[in-house]
Formats: structure tokens, sequence, C-alpha cells
């Protein structure tokens, strides 16, 4: 795999990362933002995996299957089981209207390509260019965070962000040293299962998942 092709093919997998971004960001299914989320995580193992291949950064094989256990498979099944549970299908109540939030994606994107532009003139890796991209992942999964009222695609939100925030250090440095990812992992893993508890406690107290009913406890 030559350093020309193995760079167009990143950058491919990067559009198709800003694609689901875009996707998550319109979409009211919760168990559909879900596979989405799976799907994200199954194209950044990819582009991982492309990367190490390309650069002979081995380590970051490991950070690819570590994608694969953890964000393909092991996240989505306990958020699928947790909306099982809950019984949370739609989340139509958003603080900002779809084609709203979609244009002000769009702005995101754009001020996201243009704040890395002169980052990447200055690079030499080989996915230099999918920087940009990276860091419009990070802030539309962030935007998707502060537009969503129900806790579970608050959750996804913040997840995905993690994602944009791993393609930007692959991007940008290779990876991070693997104690720091196994760390972050970690971190990630059991944050879930204190989003999990979370959950339910907000669904026996207030009868929904609509984080807006935590205003209330201010009262208190």
């Amino acid at each position: 795999m030559t350093p020309s092709f193995s760079g167009q093919l990143i950058n491919v997998l990067a559009a198709l990362l800003l694609l689901i971004a875009f996707a998550m960001l319109s979409q009211r299914r919760v168990l559909t933002l879900v596979y989405l989320f799976a799907w994200q995580g199954l194209v950044l193992s990819v582009s991982t995996t492309v990367v190490a291949y390309s650069t002979g950064q081995h380590h970051l094989y490991y950070s690819a299957v570590l994608t694969v256990v953890l964000k393909v498979f092991a996240l989505p099944w306990i958020l699928h089981r947790l909306i099982i549970r809950l019984n949370v299908k739609w989340d139509r109540e958003t603080l900002i209207n779809i084609p709203t939030t979609m244009l002000i994606g769009i702005v995101v994107v754009i001020f996201s390509l243009n704040l890395a532009l002169p980052i990447s003139h200055l690079a030499s890796t080989v996915t230099r260019n999918s920087l940009g991209i990276a860091i419009a992942c990070v802030l539309l999964s962030f935007l998707m965070m502060i537009t969503r009222r129900k806790a579970i695609p608050q959750v996804v939100g913040f997840l995905a962000m993690e994602n944009g925030l791993f393609f930007a250090a692959t991007s940008a440095t290779y990876g991070m040293p693997m104690v720091v990812e196994l760390g972050v992992a970690l971190d990630v893993l059991v944050g879930t299962f204190i989003f999990g508890i979370f959950f339910f406690q907000i669904r026996e107290t207030f009868d929904s998942l609509d984080t807006s009913h935590l205003e209330k406890l201010k009262e208190r």
C-alpha cells in the first residue's frame, strides 16, 4: 500500500465518519442512533488499521482491536440493553429543530476545516488532511449533546465525541501511548455503567429521561 493510496483511503474513511456524524445529528430514533455509533466505531477501527499498516506503528493494531471490542460490540450492546429496559424509542423533543441543527453543523464543519488548515500545511503525516474532519466530528458530537433533551442521546453524543478525539489524535500524531488508550477505554466503559445507573435513577424519580426535569432539584 503506497503512502498516496493509504492517504486517499484514510480521507475516504474520514468522510464516512463525517457523514455518520451528520446522520447521528439528525437521527431521532434512539436505537438507530446506537447503531450509527457502532458503525462509527467500525470505520474508526478500519482507519486506525490503515494508519498502522502504512506507517509501521504496530501499537495502533492493538488500538484498532480495542476499538472494535469496546465501541462496536460492548458499548452498543450495553446501550441497547438500557434502551430496551427503559423503553426509550424516540427523542423527538430537541432544543433546536433538525433543519436548523444541520445548518449549524455545516457551519461547524467549515469552521473546523479552516481551523485545521494551517496545521495541515505544516504537518508531514499521511493523515494530515483528515485533521479538520476529526475536529468537525468532535464539534458535531458536542452539538448533538447540547441539543438533545433525553439522557441516552446525550451519552451517545459524549461517546461519539470521544471517537472524534481519538481520530484527531491518530490524525495528528499517529495515536496516543497504549497506556493512555487503555486508561481512556476503561474510563469510558466505567462511565457507561455509571450513566446506566443514572438513567434508572432519573426514570424512577421523574418517570422520564428528559434531563430538563433535573432543574426541579434546584428548587429543593
